[in-house]
């Protein structure tokens, strides 16, 4: 240990010297002994060695030693004998000890408060203080240097920094009357005095609560320290940046000029800084790599070490070098963190020294777009204290979590680096385990709905950021406690508590969904909770959320589309359709009972929607008859009835009225569509030779479709259904569509060079301040989908939303609104022969029937598909599944020779008897392929 500088009291611990000493000099005091730490008030010093035993030498005028000895040599604080002290700081006159348990001692001069034990008296004997793990402040407020806010007055109790709660702090400092605070990422706070600059604000204006340094964000700050009203921050990679008071040239600027504003100190740049000291009014700084400690400030007694007693306005070695393996501040930082009690902040501080190591860079990062936290990392350490030795830990850990720190989260929090607590809750067990549900992960979600605006954003932000499994298993714990609440909700929970849990939980699960939507980590479907439909009755629930008011609070599951299947969703379509044909067949029927009693019989309606349609003349039919209908009559039942035939409309006359009129529609002839060959998929083609009331005949027919539980065999692509919800189209689109053009558009979007008109032989004019290739692609699309067919998809989607516009409508993703319409390809093929019925003299056992299931399944999905076409008409399933599509096999008297016969308005198959697998396989699959289309047979 070397010391210098003024040793007029004894605090050097050298002896009775009263001369300044001016050259570092080595101090035998504590020679083999394990000296930790040393620290320096006014005019005494504390040494705390390894084995926890604190040391104190120099002025006792308040008690500051501890100890009744003369001050001159260090002796041992007795009175913490009993302690195990890690750490150990001064004041001007005052003393303090923090031991491994946490709690604060202190001793000393207490007219100002400063040692927090409720009086101005001073006491010789160290008493313990804090029994908590926050951050608080105490003593003299003059100047706002306890950060509590304008008006307080001094204080001579602890009292909590409140609004600094939630951000893990590496290390707090205190100055003359300022305070500074590091938070673990690097950001740094300052409040108190600032008349020098000494807060690094830019200004001269004193600051009452922390404030924000925003200059020393992006500076990977690891340490600072406060002078009497000047302040010096050192940065990660050995960086020293100085501020405040420089009238002693303590800033090392070559100058006496104050700084208002963080700066560099030039001489110190291209040597990296590892350890910072400030006094009064000067400076240290520690060189590992040259063994050298350089100061700058005043001299006046010495203690730069220069050998003179002049100040010095820029950095210079002190006259003896250090020797021993150079030492980081980064392994010394005193930890502090403000979650909860002690206990609690034991457990925040492993999980955030683990997943913001020092050495690694991505916390310094954080900000509102990046959490700088590795969650990974994060569950690792739970899974450790979840087992046997730290389970005790963690349970009372949890139970923290429960009755101080999720109810304390504030609804705007200090910093975004107090936010990532949101992050490392989700990923903690309990939260996960049902019986945690009300008393933990119900209030956390209710914490981050109580967010305001821009952290609810930032949180958002990072949610978009982390890795598919985390966002999976956060999703899959809130459709847990959906299904948890509605099982065992009412037994468990008073209503009131029952509504406000649920609400809570489907508003998180929107929270989740919507950034799904922007980030993509999961399909669509992994929000949908499959047991809904046996846990809540879809139509009762369908028909208060369409008969509700804004104002009723009842939580319907309808308001929340994204959790509801398949199943569920095809339930409330048909009960939306059942409620509009029943509105208007009671309108029908209840205007025929006036005209019976107004004896004018011949006005009465039809409660159906009955078409009359000539075969030869289907499509100009069926526009002369849907024109002479109004929105209302399209909600009733659909029967279709050909000119000429008896035929019941059962369903199958009106499939195969949707599938012939589709197939005349689709006729290139018409041109009313492109068809892409690579996609086989059709769009809009600009080059039609019909009238634009065919593409509202198109519409209307899908949506006649969708009403009527008729899948039909349309070949758009996705963003058709895209537009009719409202949702803008993407290149993922256009590559559907058209996989050259997609594929190219995006090499476009790729391409890193100038050179695009050289390599692309394109050349385009752009509007200031946008990436020009991204504006090209994006004015390709806009034409491709809205611009050049803006006139003919109007007149689609007016007559699509004729039929299925309204509140129905914005239940549905786009996939699941175009599976409504021609089905989706879930195949389960074991679940159609399972189904499967028939007639004649077939049955499941009869060898023929064997012989057809054992080619079928055999055949590749391509000729799977194929078979489907050439049955049903369609190539898709129902959205419901394969179980609701039922086939129909019938023997026929015909001979070996003949093929199969598909009738695919019924979905029934004529099958000769063959008599060998080889023969059923040739003629089935000469059948298949020879399909071209729907035809009847």
């Amino acid at each position: 240990m070397l010391c210098w500088g003024s040793t007029v009291e004894g605090q050097l611990g050298i002896g009775g010297a009263r001369d300044p000493v001016c050259e570092p000099r080595s101090c035998q005091a504590f020679n083999g002994r394990g000296l930790k730490e040393v620290a320096c008030g006014g005019r005494h010093s504390l040494f705390l060695l390894r084995d926890g035993r604190v040391y104190t030498c120099g002025s006792n005028r308040c008690g500051q030693l501890g100890h009744d000895k003369p001050g001159d040599s260090p002796e041992l604080v007795v009175a913490l004998d009993t302690q195990k002290i890690g750490v150990v700081s001064c004041g001007q006159a005052h003393s303090m000890a923090l031991n491994e348990q946490g709690q604060v001692f202190a001793w000393g001069a207490g007219g100002g408060g400063q040692l927090g034990l409720g009086t101005a008296e001073e006491t010789a004997n160290p008493l313990f203080s804090l029994p908590d793990g926050q951050l608080f402040t105490w003593g003299q407020n003059s100047s706002g240097q306890l950060g509590l806010g304008m008006g307080e007055p001094s204080t001579l109790s602890p009292q909590p920094l409140k609004s600094l709660s939630g951000i893990p702090l590496a290390q707090i400092t205190a100055g003359g009357d300022h305070s500074f605070a590091l938070s673990l990422s690097g950001a740094v706070f300052g409040w108190g005095k600032n008349s020098a600059g000494q807060l690094g604000l830019n200004d001269k204006q004193d600051r009452s609560v922390p404030c924000h340094i925003k200059f020393l964000r992006s500076q990977k700050v690891v340490y600072i320290s406060c002078g009497d009203e000047h302040t010096a921050a050192l940065t990660k990679d050995g960086g020293l940046f100085t501020f405040g008071d420089g009238s002693r040239g303590q800033l090392g600027h070559d100058s006496t000029n104050s700084e208002p504003l963080p700066r560099q100190v030039q001489e110190l740049m291209g040597s990296e800084v590892s350890q910072i000291a400030c006094g009064r009014h000067h400076t240290l700084a520690f060189v590992p790599s040259s063994g050298l400690v350089y100061a700058f400030g005043c001299n006046t007694n010495g203690q730069l070490g220069t050998g003179t007693r002049g100040d010095i306005k820029s950095p210079l070695p002190v006259k003896s070098s250090l020797t021993g393996s150079p030492r980081h501040i980064l392994g010394s930082l005193s930890w502090v963190f403000l979650f909860g009690n002690f206990l609690v902040g034991l457990v925040l501080k492993a999980l955030l020294f683990f997943v913001c190591s020092p050495s690694d860079d991505s916390h310094f990062k954080t900000n509102p777009k990046v959490p700088g936290i590795d969650l990974n990392s994060v569950r690792l350490l739970f899974e450790t204290l979840s087992k046997p030795p730290f389970a005790r830990l963690l349970e009372q850990a949890t139970k923290s979590f429960e009755s101080l720190l999720i109810p304390q989260l504030p609804c705007s929090p200090p910093d975004v680096e107090a936010m990532r607590i949101y992050l490392i809750l989700s990923e903690c067990p309990a939260l996960h385990d049902s019986k945690n549900y009300i008393t933990l992960t119900i209030p956390l979600a209710m914490a981050i709905l109580r967010l305001d605006a821009n952290p609810s954003k930032v949180l958002d932000n990072w949610w978009c950021l982390v890795d598919g499994g985390v966002f999976s298993r956060l999703v899959d714990m809130y459709k847990s406690i959906v299904v948890f609440l509605l099982t065992g909700g009412k037994a468990l929970l008073v209503p009131v508590f029952l509504e406000n849990y649920t609400s809570a939980t489907l508003k998180l699960l929107e929270k989740l969904h919507k950034v799904n939507l922007k980030a993509g980590h999961v399909e669509y479907n992994r929000f949908y909770i499959p047991d809904i439909t046996t846990l809540v009755d879809i139509q009762e629930d369908y028909l208060k959320w369409f008969l509700s008011k804004a104002e009723i609070s009842s939580v319907t599951l309808c308001a929340y589309p994204f959790i509801l299947n398949a199943q569920a969703k095809t339930t409330m379509l048909q009960t939306d359709a059942e409620l509009q044909m029943q509105m208007a067949v009671s309108g029908a029927n209840m205007h025929n009972v006036f005209m019976l009693l107004t004896l004018e019989p011949l006005l009465a309606r039809n409660p159906f929607l009955v078409l009359h349609v000539r075969r030869d003349h289907l499509v100009s039919d069926a526009l002369r008859e849907l024109t002479i209908y109004s929105d209302v009559d399209l909600k009733k039942p659909l029967k279709v009835i050909f000119d000429g035939e008896e035929a019941v409309d059962a369903g199958g006359v009106t499939k195969e009225f949707f599938l012939l009129l589709l197939k005349e529609l689709m006729d290139p002839v018409y041109g009313m569509f492109t068809q892409y060959t690579q996609s086989n998929l059709l769009w809009f083609s600009d080059k039609c030779f019909v009238e634009h009331n065919w593409f509202n005949l198109i519409g209307i027919i899908c949506g006649l479709a969708i009403y009527n539980s008729t899948v039909v065999d349309l070949h758009f692509p996705l963003v058709l259904y895209k537009k009719l919800l409202g949702v803008a189209p993407t290149l993922e689109d256009l590559k559907e569509l058209s996989p050259t053009e997609g594929r190219s558009l995006q090499q476009l979007l790729d391409h890193e060079e100038d050179d695009v008109e050289e390599t692309f032989c394109l050349n385009f004019a752009v509007s200031p301040h946008r990436a020009p290739l991204e504006e090209f692609v994006e004015a390709y699309l806009k034409y491709m989908f809205r611009d050049s067919v803006s006139e003919l998809y109007q007149a689609f989607s007016s007559g699509f939303l004729k039929v299925c516009g309204g509140k129905i409508l914005s239940l549905f993703q786009p996939s699941e609104l175009m599976a409504m319409v021609v089905g989706n390809n879930n195949y389960n093929w074991e679940e159609m022969e399972k189904n499967a019925v028939y007639k004649g003299e077939y049955s499941a056992t009869h060898p023929t029937v064997r012989m057809f299931w054992e080619v079928f399944h055999e055949f590749p999905l391509e000729k799977k598909k194929r078979f489907l076409l050439f049955l049903t008409g369609s190539d898709r399933i129902p959205i419901h599944g394969m179980e609701s599509l039922r086939i129909s096999i019938q023997s026929t008297s015909a001979e070996e020779h003949y093929l199969p016969v598909a009738h695919t308005c019924y979905n029934l198959l004529d099958m000769p008897r063959y008599q060998t697998k080889e023969t059923l396989h040739r003629r089935l699959t000469q059948a298949v392929e020879q399909y071209e289309g729907f035809s009847l047979v």
